[in-house]
């Protein structure tokens, strides 16, 4: 059992006066994308750290439903804010380094523009007459904000959940305001189940005796009641399977001693209630009609062509993060922005991080290690992109050995120099386009992007690679290459390369034949099972061969599924049609390509391939 039971993604939020917010008013008629038209727009917003003098480092914050322009403490004395974790001095989102902007978005009841606002031709307010708007209004009034405090481009636009919808919107509406753009737990469009737990708290709502039809400003009472129900579904919906049996099965029946006029004999109902009850305390129920609304109408695209369509105005270099046991924007979601932006060719990095927090997690400090270092090293190399292959930022946290010598079961990588790299790093044309399938911590990328190459990209499985990967600045989108390669369009790269990932692969002739769709060539690299030595090992003494290049694995903990000699594999080639163009051995034991007997003399192979 947890020792806060309350604890939860809401809890560094309140209803207190912001201290440091600033106001600032747009004079209308601003008009808005479904007919309507607001007379004025004022915007609550707060900024953090110093905007340079080439005014090139200012990063845009989006919150989620129920945040607000608070994102983060001011000062040690000042209230923490809902992303503490990730903004800050030294943090992610280093506010040393960066000039950060939170806006509390329109429709919100922090201090913008929203239903709570007084109407200014009935000194009423608006409550049900504020029109219904959308994301893209909200990114409207972002942007006039950004133009009055003389930014003209964004170092990048961060968001979660709704405010990954904004996130987005800004790629892809304003595409040439922004050099990042990272998207947290977020999607193309909601799903059906998600829409529903939103209809379902809009009624509880409209439903509350106290509603008075959205006019119960100064009545004395309001839907408290609905509201309450309303936050109390969606945190279901934010936690996860495994966060609720941590949270309350240890004490299931224990029931809490708050005041409340829920239901509270069950732990999790008390959890609950006392959730509803804060959220009481600082949200108008109109706000939340006309947020939940915008959120649902949000739509990319329902087909994968609508979406890379869109997508494909994009300009800017992505980052998108999912989590494992988000269930509220299924790691699928990401994954269809990921495909859509793969197929217009546009520059990504992708990672679906293990956690057990649900939606939640990117609020949460659990898993900041992994997603919160993929944001500030992506946002460092939106600056820089020139890190070589040795070169980690200095204020990055190391990783550990377990971290720089992985041996995962779909790719082998290890920070030693690879003789192998060197001959395929030959064999590719200058300025060819590069895939590397199971890149591992992005060497063979390192190298080319030395060389000079612009477009290449990798594919990898493990997570503590592909951040590797994002801290080198290298695009690099997670994936089982088992499933085959079906975001990326016949002849999409010059060269698809495979490096001694090969043997890992469970269907190669599928992989195969992907990487020469794919690819106008192929370059698969093995470790040669025909080798002398590893064959005098099994015939002589009895014994599993090691077989790696470098490390040599154990029977017991090897990832290699298969094994195979060069002739071996020339023989497939010739059973399947597949052309090879180039042949190299190496004998890597002793740093020398071999000439004669390759099949007995070398341990390792690489061959070119076309189809």
């Amino acid at each position: 059992m947890i020792d806060d039971p309350f604890q939860s993604s809401d809890s560094n939020r309140h209803g207190c006066e912001l201290k440091y917010v600033q106001t600032t008013t747009f004079e209308g008629p601003f008009p808005l994308e479904l007919g309507h038209q607001l007379p004025s727009v004022t915007v609550a917003y707060e900024t953090y750290g110093q905007l340079n003098a080439q005014r090139d480092n200012a990063v845009l914050i989006c919150h989620a439903l129920s945040g607000d322009s608070h994102v983060a403490r001011h000062t040690n004395e000042d209230d923490a804010g809902w992303w503490d974790p990730v903004v800050g001095p030294g943090k992610a989102i280093d506010t040393d380094r960066y000039y950060v902007i939170c806006p509390n978005v329109l429709g919100g009841c922090r201090g913008t523009t929203g239903p709570n606002s007084i109407h200014p031709e009935t000194g009423e307010p608006f409550g049900l007459d504020f029109p219904v708007i959308t994301v893209r209004d909200i990114v409207d009034v972002q942007l006039r904000l950004m133009d009055r405090l003389g930014i003209e481009r964004l170092r990048a636009v961060v968001g979660g959940s709704l405010g990954g919808h904004m996130t987005l919107t800004w790629a892809t509406r304003y595409p040439d305001r922004l050099s990042g753009a990272i998207a947290i737990a977020s999607s193309a469009r909601l799903t059906s189940q998600a829409l529903a737990f939103d209809v379902v708290g809009r009624n509880a709502i409209m439903r509350d005796p106290d509603f008075q039809a959205g006019k119960y400003y100064h009545s004395g009472s309001g839907p408290t009641v609905g509201l309450a129900l309303a936050r109390m579904l969606g945190h279901i919906t934010y936690l996860s399977h495994e966060a609720m049996t941590q949270k309350f099965d240890a004490d299931r029946f224990g029931s809490r001693n708050i005041r409340t006029g829920f239901e509270t004999r069950f732990s999790v109902g008390s959890y609950l209630a006392y959730q509803g009850d804060r959220f009481v305390e600082r949200f108008d129920p109109n706000s939340y009609l006309t947020l939940t609304m915008a959120m649902d109408l949000f739509d990319l695209g329902k087909t994968p062509d609508q979406l890379a369509r869109i997508l494909g105005q994009s300009t800017c270099r992505w980052l998108l993060i999912s989590f494992t046991s988000d269930w509220l924007f299924p790691a699928f979601q990401s994954r269809e922005v990921v495909n859509a932006l793969i197929a217009e060719g546009k520059p990504v990095s992708y990672c679906n991080v293990q956690s057990k927090c649900g939606h939640d997690a990117f609020l949460l400090l659990d898993n900041l290690e992994r997603y919160g270092e993929m944001i500030r090293s992506f946002l460092l190399n939106l600056h820089d992109r020139g890190m070589t292959d040795s070169t980690t930022p200095s204020h990055a946290p190391e990783l550990d050995d377990s971290e720089t010598a992985l041996n995962r079961p779909t790719s082998i990588f290890h920070p030693q120099h690879r003789l192998d790299y060197d001959s395929i790093v030959g064999l590719i044309p200058p300025g060819a386009s590069v895939l590397d399938l199971g890149c591992g911590n992005g060497g063979l990328l390192a190298e080319l992007r030395i060389r000079g190459h612009e477009r290449i990209m990798g594919i990898e499985i493990d997570e503590r690679a592909i951040l590797v990967c994002i801290r080198r600045g290298l695009d690099v989108v997670q994936a089982d290459l088992n499933q085959g390669l079906p975001a990326f369009a016949n002849k999409q790269f010059d060269f698809i390369v495979l490096s001694q990932t090969l043997q890992t692969v469970m269907d190669v002739d599928y992989l195969i034949h992907e990487m020469l769709r794919v690819g106008h060539r192929g370059i698969v690299s093995f470790p040669n099972l025909g080798y002398r030595k590893w064959r005098s090992q099994l015939a002589d003494e009895g014994r599993a061969p090691e077989v790696d290049a470098v490390h040599g694995f154990k029977w017991y903990n090897t990832p290699n599924v298969r094994f195979l000699t060069i002739a071996d594999f020339e023989a497939f080639c010739r059973e399947k049609n597949i052309a090879i163009h180039q042949r190299v051995a190496l004998n890597t034991e002793l740093g020398e390509p071999v000439a004669s007997d390759p099949n007995s003399a070398a341990d390792l192979a690489i061959v070119v391939l076309s189809k």
